[in-house]
């Protein structure tokens, strides 16, 4: 049969998962204003894509502190918390299972995405070089712009910042999500503290591996207390080059990294390969380092193809396979790779921000059946 592998069933945490198909969180800019609420517009793009063995929501700030973007989606406010609620129970409603990725940008951010204009945060005052943010600048309009420089968070500031992902996890959970995946990738703030180039650090969390990957762990320890380590999912991105990223110790602190998930048994590790990026690709030697250091499930996630998705699974080095922009622009991406079908092409000029146009007007299998 094929594709046997990725579309059989598979135990992740506390969720017996349908197929390996996940997918993978995807920014689209589309929050309500303002407070950036979920709608039922975002309800309805979740809920056709419910056929995923698990959906990773896109990436949600879980303070005001934590926004880079104009239009991406909060999990702090009572809003939000009610916007979500309506997103989870329509993708429970199409007995789909859907986590919340909890998200800080740190340094990539700007003073105009900031309440009262603050300078954003991060590990180190080193500002971000060739990175923009998207956002709504003083003129009213939207656009990209350079990140400022931000400044160095206190030591005594941490345990709020760990306090942040505790909060929004809770509004997680009551809005009735399955799971919540911390982004500790891509260059966002749990990813500067643990790379070599934007911690500087001095203290308890500068320095060692050990120390670099501190908040990570404490953050991670933190959510699985509110949410049990068995609905907790974390997504890492090693080699990683954007956003000024350059760390010489990116697998060291990965492998490190995967042993504290072993310990303190978080369902799943989501990996965010680094090819798209210019990221040098993770040797074989890598992948089974961290199948070896860590028990739980492994997500890939990397431009894959259904073909290669298997062989990967087939390989014993990921349990399941996360897919962005084909999941983007086919809601019914699972029974597609079922029949063998061809999928639909995405819109590139409608990723970001807008309407319904490039969102939820992809047609499925069924209604391209029904046109002709």
């Amino acid at each position: 049969m094929p594709l046997q592998k990725l579309l059989s069933p598979i135990k992740v945490g506390a969720l017996e998962l349908p197929n390996r198909v996940v997918m993978a969180p995807l920014t689209r800019n589309r929050a309500s204003q303002p407070g950036d609420v979920p709608t039922e517009m975002n309800a309805r793009y979740y809920a056709q894509r419910a056929g995923a063995g698990l959906i990773v929501s896109e990436a949600t700030q879980v303070s005001k502190q934590g926004q880079g973007y104009w239009g991406a989606p909060g999990i702090y406010s009572d809003a939000q918390e009610s916007g979500w609620k309506g997103v989870a129970g329509a993708v429970h409603a199409k007995q789909g299972r859907i986590a919340l990725q909890l998200w800080h940008v740190g340094r990539v951010s700007h003073r105009l995405a900031q309440a009262d204009g603050g300078q954003p945060v991060a590990p180190s005052a080193i500002r971000a070089e060739n990175t923009q943010v998207f956002v709504k600048k003083e003129d009213g309009s939207l656009g990209f712009i350079d990140v400022d420089e931000p400044r160095s968070l206190e030591t005594d500031e941490l345990p709020g910042i760990v306090l942040q992902y505790v909060d929004a996890t809770n509004r997680a959970k009551r809005a009735g999500f399955d799971m919540v995946e911390v982004h500790a990738a891509n260059g966002y703030l749990l990813q500067q503290f643990m790379s070599t180039n934007t911690n500087r650090r001095t203290d308890e969390y500068g320095g060692s591996v050990e120390n670099r990957v501190r908040l990570t762990v404490d953050v991670l320890e933190a959510v699985a207390g509110v949410m049990g380590a068995d609905r907790v999912g974390v997504r890492i991105s090693p080699n990683f080059v954007g956003f000024d990223l350059k760390d010489t110790e990116s697998e060291a602190s990965s492998i490190y990294l995967a042993k504290e998930l072993k310990r303190i048994g978080v369902a799943y590790l989501h990996i965010a390969e680094p090819d798209w990026a210019g990221g040098e690709p993770l040797s074989d030697d890598f992948r089974r380092a961290l199948r070896d250091a860590y028990d739980g499930a492994i997500i890939a996630c990397g431009e894959y193809t259904a073909e290669e998705a298997e062989r990967r699974i087939e390989s014993g080095e990921a349990d399941a396979v996360a897919f962005g922009r084909a999941f983007l622009a086919n809601p019914d991406l699972v029974e597609r790779f079922r029949r063998g079908a061809p999928l639909n092409e995405p819109n590139e000029a409608t990723f970001y921000g807008g309407g319904e146009e490039g969102y939820t007007d992809y047609p499925t299998l069924d209604e391209l059946e029904r046109r002709t």
